[in-house]
């Protein structure tokens, strides 16, 4: 978990709760000046051989006339200062914390919309998984302008209110919103908001990344320790290798040989290295409660 201490001065507690109550309130939220313009530019143009060479997507979902490719943490290190960036990383945590013991990263994408493309399909991130909706926010997605997003070059379209409880509604009768944004900004939106890329009606190629945050227990849409092995993410700061999986989510879900999977960072892990606890505090009491409730009672020979 982030702690609100490590965000500068002017990015304080009521900071977070206020961008989140907007957030929870109508489905998205646009933060300004997230990042000066010119830090966008700097990983826009790293990013730029990859792009070049990058074909266009195959399935009427991805979008023929539009470029998407992951692992941008390995691809530039530029990347790190947005996956995280102490208030939006914050905020994420706010949000889905009632529902899991600590966040992950779900992905890093690089997405390119060129002349010609459709608009996409209208749908909500969350449906990827099965869970109950209505009732928990799985996902929080950050959309990281490089180039202006604008009506004419595919703005991401919003449906405003389309979230939580209302994802169980048919596609709203209100129009969407083309929310325009300019490079430094961050778009915020929930797993149960209904969007969508817009049609790109331009002569212009509209650049920008998304990433996105998601409940611990849950499978990410990018395979994290495929996209990140532990010889890359042993280079990363302790706090981004924990972030995209290389850690715990108590009790005990995704472990390595019963340890926490930032043992494979060492030079040597041993073959057998024996199972550690990760509990949550309550369930650490509740098993030594139960544990000194046998006290004297012989054990089973097994």
């Amino acid at each position: 978990m982030v702690s609100v201490s490590a965000l500068p001065e002017h990015e304080s507690t009521s900071e977070v709760a206020a961008w989140s109550e907007i957030l929870l309130e109508q489905g998205y939220c646009i933060i300004p000046d997230a990042v000066a313009p010119e830090v966008a530019a700097a990983l826009d143009q790293t990013l730029d051989a990859d792009f070049a060479s990058t074909p266009f997507c195959r399935g009427d979902f991805y979008g023929a006339r539009t470029q998407r490719f992951g692992r941008l943490l390995a691809r530039s290190a530029d990347a790190a200062q947005f996956v995280m960036h102490p208030l939006i990383l914050a905020i994420a945590e706010h949000v889905l914390s009632p529902w899991c013991d600590c966040i992950q990263l779900n992905l890093t994408q690089a997405v390119a919309l060129h002349p010609g493309a459709p608009s996409q399909m209208p749908h909500r991130d969350q449906d990827m998984w099965r869970g109950v909706t209505g009732e928990v926010e799985y996902m929080v997605n950050v959309m990281w302008p490089f180039t202006p997003y604008r009506g004419e070059n595919g703005a991401t379209l919003v449906w405003p209110h389309s979230h939580g409880g209302r994802a169980h509604e048919a596609q709203p009768s209100h129009t969407p919103v083309a929310l325009e944004l300019d490079p430094g900004s961050a778009l915020l939106f929930l797993g149960s908001t209904l969007h969508g890329a817009g049609n790109n009606r331009s002569d212009e190629v509209r650049r920008g990344m998304i990433v996105s945050y998601c409940l611990g227990w849950l499978k990410p849409y990018e395979n994290q320790w495929l996209a990140y092995p532990p010889h890359v993410a042993r280079e990363f700061a302790p706090e981004l290798a924990a972030l995209v999986g290389y850690r715990q989510h108590r009790p005990n879900l995704g472990n390595y040989e019963g340890q926490c999977p930032s043992v494979l960072f060492g030079d040597a892990v041993p073959d057998r290295i024996g199972a550690i606890d990760a509990l949550r505090p309550d369930q650490q009491a509740q098993a030594a409660e139960y544990l000194a409730g046998q006290a004297g009672i012989p054990l089973a020979i097994k």
